[in-house]
């Protein structure tokens, strides 16, 4: 990259810390810490929930997925609109209406608090784990675009650029800074700016790469056979049904996106954030899996998951590869500084202060809630110094999503509605799936003990040949199947589900009010970002006159999107 691409990286980067102090003077309780005082705008809910769902492992696993499968990448990526629709419709408004502050509370209501701590450290462990990764798929991305001078201690000697250790720390460091600071409300305020720089970005990006190829027609002219159907057969319509049922499970119980639900003003709110979440998904996969599918037809023999940034490289003039290079890190910033603000959360409040004989006062509450952040932070970094032993990315994120988060969060939402299973049961279906997800995957080998039993060979032989059909009945089938069993045994009404419907009636109570300037704000936040990025693109604009009149199309649509942006006043109270 040149010098303007890394005056873009660092405007961006100083955006982000701007946005967080903003919203660090309104952090005046845990509540404003960990849920925004439950005063968040559902739009603005409903894009950071569909930021969270982004990193750089978006790029480069299901980037890698479309430029070998083609259009296979886009229908497995709009399982997750139809998924977020479906949690609009039927669980969003039950998260806010049961009067939680945080996804961990539920779990201590309605099973105790021994399966909070077993919740916590298996659900942590698993998301840790993920933001590890992604936080690791981003540094390998940018480690190999950003050049360091000779002499300089970050400096990998053997490539002349930022060394990959010093990438995951520099920038797991500025999420963890941010998102310490700001709490909640920077993790939601920043997720929106990102959106505004990913799709700025891509936006580049598609044209260009049309007019690089010839157009639309040449495009569909070159595309190898196979590349338009929207299943192949490794991602069945089967697998497709099963990858939307997880995430039905996942946007609908993972905590991350319940903090989401919570956050906002009303049960019709949390909908309209999950709605909102889903129509983007639905409309825009085909959108951002463009790049590298039209980047195949340029060069068919590329490294899958160094697709899309190839692709950028290829077309984007100076200065804006910057801006794309922003988008990766705004994807990845998205998703750890959401699973590390919430995380934070439960440990706080749910871990940690059971623990005091003395509950601290507010003040306390936040400089321990901000500890907690720094520590996990510090937690996620180091794990993703040590994730090249782990394997590929989309090894992690299609293997382990499959196996782990049906087992773990399809009972939360089961419980949700039932109000007959207990902790036992749940352990139950969690621990044979668990068990059956291990079997499968690690315990089929030549050198296992049970190897030469009968039936063994022929059932080794149908894993590997169907291994997404396999993660669909572990991962979704198995866990239902259990739960459907401890639903139909039980007969009486669980303490826990009175409990949570005691809370829920406990808890209902008008938010509190919000000012004009609190209202108006986030959309100030937005129009200022659009400003900024227009600022940052005409700068550019006459230092380089041979991408002059790219450049000024963009500022003049940036300029249109930000006035309404700055000059929106609320009609009413919301």
């Amino acid at each position: 990259m040149k010098t303007p691409d890394l005056i873009v990286i660092f405007a961006y980067i100083v955006g982000l810390f701007v946005v967080g102090g903003i919203y660090g003077g309104r952090v005046r309780s845990s509540r404003d810490l960990f849920a925004a005082g439950g005063n968040s705008p559902w739009w603005v809910s409903g894009l950071s929930g569909f930021m969270t769902m982004f990193s750089a492992g978006t790029f480069v696993v299901w980037g890698g997925i479309a430029y070998r499968h083609g259009f296979v990448a886009v229908s497995i990526n709009m399982c997750y609109g139809v998924a977020a629709l479906l949690v609009g419709w039927f669980v969003a408004g039950r998260w806010r209406e049961s009067g939680i502050t945080t996804p961990a509370e539920f779990v201590r209501q309605r099973f105790g608090p021994r399966a909070v701590h077993g919740y916590t450290w298996a659900v942590m462990s698993y998301r840790a784990l993920s933001a590890a990764v992604s936080l690791y798929a981003l540094a390998v991305l940018l480690s190999a675009l950003i050049p360091v001078p000779e002499g300089w201690f970050f400096r990998d000697p053997t490539t002349g650029n930022l060394s990959l250790a010093w990438a995951i720390v520099a920038f797991g460091a500025i999420v963890v800074i941010y998102t310490v600071v700001g709490g909640l409300w920077a993790v939601l305020m920043t997720d929106v700016l990102q959106f505004i720089v990913l799709y700025l970005a891509i936006g580049f990006v598609v044209p260009l790469l049309f007019g690089e190829v010839g157009g639309t027609a040449a495009f569909l002219q070159k595309l190898p056979d196979g590349f338009t159907a929207l299943t192949n057969n490794e991602f069945t319509w089967v697998f497709l049904a099963g990858w939307t049922a997880i995430h039905f499970f996942m946007v609908g119980a993972e905590w991350a996106f319940v903090q989401r639900f919570i956050c906002v003003r009303s049960a019709q709110d949390a909908r309209r954030s999950a709605w909102l979440f889903g129509v983007l998904y639905l409309i825009s996969p085909l959108f951002w899996m463009l790049p590298p599918m039209i980047f195949r037809t340029l060069d068919g023999s590329a490294n899958p998951e160094e697709a899309y940034i190839l692709a950028a490289w290829l077309v984007l003039p100076t200065g804006m590869l910057g801006l794309m290079v922003a988008a990766m890190f705004s994807a990845t910033a998205s998703m750890v500084s959401s699973q590390i603000n919430v995380f934070a959360g439960v440990l706080t409040q749910d871990i940690l202060l059971p623990a005091f004989k003395q509950r601290p006062d507010e003040r306390g509450l936040i400089w321990l809630g901000r500890i907690m952040t720094l520590v996990l932070g510090i937690m996620v970094t180091g794990v993703a110094l040590l994730v090249s032993v782990l394997g590929g990315a989309e090894k992690v994120v299609l293997g382990v999503t499959s196996l782990i988060v049906g087992p773990l969060l399809l009972p939360l939402i089961w419980s949700l509605f039932s109000r007959k299973v207990v902790a036992v049961d749940v352990a139950i279906a969690v621990s044979v799936c668990f068990a059956v997800g291990a079997l499968v995957k690690f315990g089929l080998g030549e050198n296992a003990l049970w190897s030469d039993w009968p039936g063994v060979a022929a059932l080794k032989a149908w894993v590997e040949s169907s291994p997404r059909n396999v993660d669909v009945i572990i991962g979704v089938v198995l866990p239902a199947l259990l739960m459907g069993v401890a639903e139909w045994r039980r007969k009486d009404v669980a303490a826990g589900a009175l409990a949570v419907r005691e809370l829920a009636r406990r808890s209902v109570a008008a938010p509190s009010a919000m000012s004009v300037e609190e209202q108006v704000q986030p959309a100030r936040v937005v129009g200022w970002s659009l400003a900024s990025c227009a600022v940052v693109l005409a700068g550019l604009a006459l230092f380089l006159p041979e991408d002059r009149g790219l450049l000024v199309i963009a500022v003049v649509l940036l300029a249109a999107m930000a006035t309404p942006a700055l000059r929106w006043k609320p009609g009413r109270k919301s």
